[in-house]
């Protein structure tokens, strides 16, 4: 049996006391017998007193009070919502995922989201989503984080060590990544790591990954779970630096171009 609410106003009051912070305009269409009309004025008039505001047409946050007060985005409580109304697979990753892990230098108000399709960047209230393509992944390399409203997906850390290589010439460069990824290293276990490289597409990223673990950070063992893999890959010679010109400096074993000089942090 349908509840009957006596308003718009009132729907959203019963969503979030039940910890639902996201509705669609169909939802609405479903609940009430109003015209599109008048539903819009209302949502309008409650976006002005920022008690709602829309992240994408016909797709709704309902703001918390706290979130309200401080006009912020209540990230984490509407990212899956967001993602399956837009039917799209995703993944909460790079910086964001790091910051999971206790690998962040520092708070920053913007998002990284993989996502099977491309997706254009949102701008939210002191907020910003920016999305990365990839279209196909490691389900296992998928962690599932719990939220007050649920769960949202998030790259395991082998999968996010992977993507910063992938996406480096994208967020900052090797030099940015390098002190996240020396505290993200401490939760990459082997045994994973061979997993989520043997699915990864991006042969490159690999080899850049690979090399790091190897001259960089001296970990045999992370090295070969990698090595392993690109053996039965065919290399072609890939830079370590996406932003900087070649220098011909290969390395044999890898096949990566070292171009430039990381400074490790004392």
């Amino acid at each position: 049996m349908r509840i009957k609410y006596n308003s718009i106003e009132d729907y959203i009051t019963f969503l979030l006391s039940k910890r639902k912070f996201t509705f669609s305009f169909a939802e609405l269409t479903e609940q009430f017998d109003k015209s599109e009309q008048a539903i819009r004025r209302t949502l309008s008039r409650l976006q002005k007193k920022k008690q709602i505001f829309s992240v994408r047409k016909n797709f709704y946050v309902a703001l918390p009070p706290e979130y309200a007060l401080n006009n912020t985005t209540p990230f984490f409580l509407m990212l899956d919502n967001l993602m399956q109304f837009l039917n799209t697979d995703y993944y909460l990753a790079l910086y964001s995922a790091a910051a999971m892990y206790g690998a962040a230098h520092q708070q920053s108000m913007e998002f990284q989201v993989v996502a099977n399709k491309q997706m254009k960047n949102m701008n939210l209230p002191n907020t910003k989503i920016r999305f990365y393509t990839n279209k196909q992944w490691d389900r296992e390399s998928i962690v599932q984080k719990n939220s007050q409203s649920g769960y949202f997906n998030v790259s395991s850390p082998e999968l996010t060590a992977l993507d910063f290589m992938h996406y480096s010439g994208k967020i900052g460069g090797i030099n940015r990544i390098e002190p996240i990824l020396s505290d993200l290293i401490e939760e990459i276990k082997p045994s994973k790591m061979k997993q989520a490289a043997e699915k990864y597409p991006h042969t490159a990223a690999l080899q850049r990954l690979g090399y790091l673990f190897d001259k960089f950070y001296e970990n045999e063992k992370l090295a070969n779970s990698i090595h392993k893999i690109l053996k039965n890959r065919k290399l072609h010679n890939t830079l370590l630096s996406n932003i900087t010109p070649s220098k011909n400096n290969i390395d044999d074993k890898w096949k990566v171009d070292i171009n430039y000089e990381i400074e490790k942090e004392v």
